[in-house]
C-alpha cells in the first residue's frame, strides 16, 4: 500500500441479490486530502461507503484502510478502526431526544475516558468551529436544515478522526447553507489534518473544495484523478455530468420495450365510407 494513500480499493464487487451494484471499482483516497465521489442516484456511492466502513462485505476485491483489509477484520479490530472514522449521514442522523451539545458529547462519552469537564470544553470548541456554540441548548427539532447539517458535521469530527466521510452533505440545503457547509468541510479537513471523502451528486460545490475526484457510473469508475486533470479530459460521461447535459452516455429513460407494445395499441378500425 502506498504511503500517500489512506484507502486503496481494488477490483471491488458488490450486489444486492441478483442486482449488481459495484462491478470492479479501483480507486485511491490520498491522505490529508478532500476526495469527491460523484455520480447519479443509484450508481453505488453510498454502498461504497458501507464497504469502506465494514458494514457490508464485498463479493470480490477489497477495501484497504490504513493498511488493513476491512472485510478481514474481526469485530474487535473493526470497531477499533471505526472509532477513527467520523461520518456525517445523509439526513444528519442527530439524536432527536438529545440537545445539540449532548449530540456532540455522545461519541466522546462512548469512545473515550475523558473527564466530563474536558468533554464539555471540547464539545463547545467543536460547536464553535461550525458557528453554533450559541445553539448548544437547542433540540434538533428547533434547528433549521442548515443548522442540523452543521451540528452533524461537528459530531462527525468530534474525535478528530483519521477519516471523515460526508454522505450527500449538500442535499436539500439553500445556497447560503450549502456554501457554508462546503467551506467548513474544506477548512476542518485542513485544520485537523484529516482525510475527507465527500459523496454527492452536487458537482459545482464539491469540485470547489476537492483535491481529487472520481466519477462513478453503473458500478464502475469512469474517470478519476486530480480535479483539474479530470475536468480537462474529454471523457463523454464527465462532460455530460459536469454540464448537466440531457444527451450523453447516461440515459434518462430506464431500458424498456417500445411504448406501443406496453400499451398494446390495437389497429384503428377501417371506416366504411359507403355507410357514412
Amino acid at each position: 500500500m502506498s504511503q500517500d494513500n489512506l484507502i486503496e480499493i481494488r477490483d471491488l464487487h458488490f450486489a444486492y441479490g441478483t442486482r449488481a451494484v459495484l462491478g470492479g471499482i479501483d480507486l485511491d483516497i490520498p491522505k490529508g486530502k478532500v476526495t469527491a465521489i460523484l455520480g447519479g442516484s443509484g450508481c453505488g456511492k453510498t454502498t461504497l461507503l458501507r464497504l469502506i466502513g465494514g458494514q457490508t462485505r464485498p463479493a470480490a476485491g477489497h477495501v484497504k484502510l490504513a493498511g488493513q483489509v476491512v472485510h478481514e477484520l474481526g469485530n474487535h479490530d473493526l470497531y477499533k478502526l471505526r472509532r477513527k472514522i467520523g461520518r456525517m449521514f445523509q439526513e444528519s442522523g442527530l439524536f432527536t431526544d438529545l440537545s445539540v451539545y449532548e449530540n456532540i458529547a455522545f461519541p466522546m462519552r462512548e469512545h473515550t475516558d475523558l473527564p466530563e469537564d474536558m468533554i464539555h470544553d471540547l464539545g463547545l470548541m467543536k460547536l464553535h468551529s461550525v458557528g453554533l456554540r450559541g445553539a448548544q441548548g437547542l433540540m434538533p427539532g428547533e434547528l433549521s436544515g442548515g443548522m442540523a447539517r452543521r451540528v452533524a458535521l461537528a459530531r462527525a469530527i468530534a474525535l478528530d478522526p483519521m477519516l471523515a466521510i460526508y454522505d450527500e452533505p449538500f442535499s436539500g440545503l439553500d445556497p447560503i447553507s450549502l456554501n457554508v457547509i462546503a467551506n467548513l468541510i474544506r477548512r476542518l479537513n485542513d485544520a485537523l489534518h484529516t482525510t475527507s471523502i465527500v459523496v454527492t451528486y452536487d458537482v459545482s460545490e464539491s469540485l470547489k473544495i476537492a483535491d481529487y475526484v472520481y466519477f462513478i457510473d453503473a458500478g464502475k469508475v469512469v474517470a478519476g484523478g486530480p480535479v483539474a486533470e479530470v475536468l480537462a479530459s474529454r471523457d463523454a460521461f464527465v462532460d455530460q455530468f459536469v454540464h448537466a447535459l440531457p444527451d450523453g452516455p447516461v440515459a434518462f429513460d430506464y431500458p424498456a420495450r417500445p411504448l406501443a407494445a406496453d400499451l398494446e395499441i390495437a389497429p384503428q378500425p377501417v371506416i366504411d365510407e359507403a355507410r357514412t
